[in-house]
């Protein structure tokens, strides 16, 4: 038998309850007994001693974007040597299940920042599946590090039962028949163990590629297509994950509201991306977790916010960053990056150069950025003298 006892250890066991020092004993990969009293170990036990040191579960990390990693690099080595023994996969209404190779890099590689010239052969020499279930088959024979959950993604099951075509035309709207492909995918994916559907309303999220700057299939979703998939999550007692848009912020009300139970309808496990203390809008944290509350408490929600655990930074190269995308002059720009010459030509035009300040200095306007480029220092530069100063 595979024994292992972890001795002398502060247990915090994951109730809430207050850490305590104690022993563990592990039989066979399971937690067979925690004691605060000493623990007969049997023969051939290997024994750690934990003196000093915290003893918890493993993290569980549910935002990730390792879709492709995962596939050449199973192991997900940065994410267990923090601790983390969960990820969560197929994020933001991106999965890599149902689409095409091509698809899945348009939709995912420009979102994601992530390279299109790297993910597009992993996809094309992995990507043998198209169904919930080939995917978990797939998955199960990879080497993991970490165990593996995932959304299935509302716009990989657009491309799918839509085609790209249909799912990027705002004019377009499934039919009846569509929605109940889409469905029929969806409860695939829950019988499969999948733990619910991601969605998308956020318009700085765009299409790489083919359809270079056309918004994410899952943005122009209407409800009868978003509530039909729900009230299959709901009934399931499955997830829904959303971003809303991050520009008017509107579309938070609409996750909070279907997260609650009105009436006879019961309540629908929610998160959303993402509760962040911005400099750009200092008040927005406070706001949002009020309302947070107000609908977890009178509306008898089950609503949660993604958080980030650290204060972090940005790196970005030039206006290859998605916060441009907040205003209409910075998604010109980012629209123009694959033409550097007709964008370094707008980026000289006086009333392009007019507008943009405008859009810049408008203090009322929802932000995520706070577009001062005095907190902005230069990291990287042909000239070295330019290395760590502002742009003020």
């Amino acid at each position: 038998m595979n024994t292992i006892l972890i001795k002398n250890g502060r247990v915090f066991d994951g109730t809430q309850t207050p850490s305590k020092i104690a022993h563990i004993l592990v039989e066979e990969g399971k937690i067979k007994l925690i004691s605060e009293q000493e623990i007969a170990a049997p023969e051939g036990t290997k024994i750690i001693d934990a003196t000093g040191k915290w003893v918890l579960p493993g993290f569980i990390d549910n935002h990730t974007h390792y879709d492709g990693e995962v596939l050449v690099a199973p192991s997900l080595a940065e994410s267990v040597r923090h601790g983390v023994t969960t990820v969560m996969l197929g994020g933001c209404s991106l999965s890599f299940v149902c689409s095409d190779v091509e698809d899945c890099c348009d939709m995912f590689t420009r979102v994601e920042a992530f390279p299109r010239e790297i993910l597009y052969p992993i996809l094309k020499d992995e990507k043998t599946w198209s169904s919930p279930a080939e995917w978990v088959k797939h998955i199960n024979s990879l080497a993991l590090g970490p165990n593996i959950a995932s959304f299935i993604g509302h716009s990989d099951l657009r491309i799918k039962v839509m085609g790209i075509d249909r799912s990027l035309d705002k004019k377009e709207k499934p039919t009846n028949k569509e929605i109940s492909e889409m469905e029929t995918y969806l409860e695939a994916a829950l019988d499969e163990g999948f733990v619910g559907i991601s969605m998308q309303h956020n318009p700085w999220d765009k299409m790489d590629g083919r359809h270079w700057s056309k918004l994410l299939p899952a943005v122009h979703a209407r409800a009868k297509e978003r509530n039909a998939l729900t009230r299959i999550v709901r009934r399931r007692g499955a997830h829904l994950q959303g971003v809303p848009n991050l520009v008017s912020r509107v579309a938070a009300l609409w996750y909070m509201t279907q997260s609650s139970a009105f009436f006879w309808r019961k309540k629908l496990k929610t998160s959303m991306v993402a509760m962040m203390d911005l400099k750009g809008d200092p008040y927005i944290r406070a706001v949002t977790s009020g309302i947070t509350r107000f609908f977890n408490k009178v509306c008898r929600a089950n609503f949660r916010m993604q958080v980030f655990p650290v204060p972090f930074r940005v790196l970005a190269e030039g206006m290859e960053l998605v916060i441009f995308e907040e205003f209409p002059t910075g998604q010109i720009a980012r629209h123009l990056a694959r033409d550097l010459e007709k964008r370094n030509e707008t980026l000289m035009d006086p009333q392009y150069r007019k507008k943009f300040k405008r859009h810049y200095r408008n203090k009322l306007a929802p932000k995520i950025w706070q577009k001062d480029f005095g907190d902005a220092y230069v990291l990287k530069s042909p000239d070295k003298s330019m290395i760590g100063k502002s742009f003020v």
